[in-house]
C-alpha cells in the first residue's frame, strides 16, 4: 500500500492503515523538502508525477483538501482502496466508495451511502440513510442526523451538525460548530447556530 501526501492528514491515514493491518511501503508528495524523510516511519520517496504510469499499486490519497483529492484521483489510475479503522463502527449495509477513509471513533449507521474518496474524520457520526457525495470531508466530531444529503466536495468543519433530512449542496463549506437547520445551496460558506451564509 502507498499513500499520496505526506502532511498532517497523512499521519492519520497511515496510522489508520497500519491499525487496519496494511503495510505502508511509501508516501509521495510534491514538496521537495520532504523527499528522503519519513512520515510515521514511511519513506517519502518523491513527487506524485512518478505514479502517472502506474496502474496496479494499491493506494489511498492522504490529502485533506477536497479539490486536490479529486484532481489527484482523476490524474492517476491506481487501485484506490477504502479503509476503515478497526475502532470505527460501520454497519454491514453501508456502501463505502473507493478511496474513502473512516477514522477511529467514527460511526456510520444502516443504509448510508458514502461516495468515493470521502474523509469521515475522527469521531464523526453518520446516521441512517445519509448520502455523502464524492470528495466530501466530514471533520472530527461532525454529526449527521438521518436522511441527510451531502453534495460532492462539501467540507463540514469540526463539530458541525446537520438536522434530519437536510441537504448541503456541492462544494459548500460548513464552518466548525455550525448547525444546519435548513437546506444549504451549492458553492457557499455557512457558519453559526443556526448556520447562515457568510463571506
Amino acid at each position: 500500500m502507498i499513500v499520496i501526501g505526506a502532511g498532517g492528514h497523512a499521519k492519520v491515514v497511515i496510522s489508520t492503515l497500519i491499525d487496519a493491518g496494511y503495510e505502508v511501503s511509501a508516501a509521495y508528495d510534491d514538496d521537495e523538502a520532504k523527499w528522503g524523510q519519513t512520515v510515521l516511519g514511511v519513506p517519502i520517496v518523491g513527487p506524485i508525477r512518478r505514479l502517472e504510469t502506474e496502474t496496479d499499486l494499491r493506494a489511498v490519497i492522504a490529502v485533506g483538501e477536497n479539490l486536490s483529492r479529486k484532481t489527484i484521483s482523476r490524474r492517476l489510475s491506481l487501485n484506490w482502496v477504502s479503509v476503515t479503522h478497526p475502532k470505527a463502527y460501520v454497519h454491514g449495509s453501508v456502501t463505502l466508495g473507493v478511496g474513502s477513509v473512516v477514522f477511529a471513533g467514527a460511526v456510520i449507521q444502516a443504509e448510508a451511502d458514502i461516495g468515493e474518496h470521502v474523509i469521515v474524520n475522527t469521531g464523526a457520526t453518520i446516521d441512517h440513510d445519509c448520502r455523502i457525495g464524492p470528495y466530501a470531508h466530514l471533520g472530527p466530531g461532525v454529526h449527521l442526523s438521518g436522511g441527510v444529503e451531502i453534495g460532492e466536495g462539501v467540507l463540514l468543519g469540526i463539530a458541525g451538525a446537520v438536522l434530519p433530512g437536510m441537504r448541503v449542496g456541492e462544494w459548500s463549506v460548513v464552518g466548525g460548530g455550525a448547525v444546519v437547520i435548513r437546506n444549504i445551496p451549492s458553492n457557499v460558506k455557512v457558519a453559526g447556530v443556526p448556520a447562515k451564509e457568510t463571506k
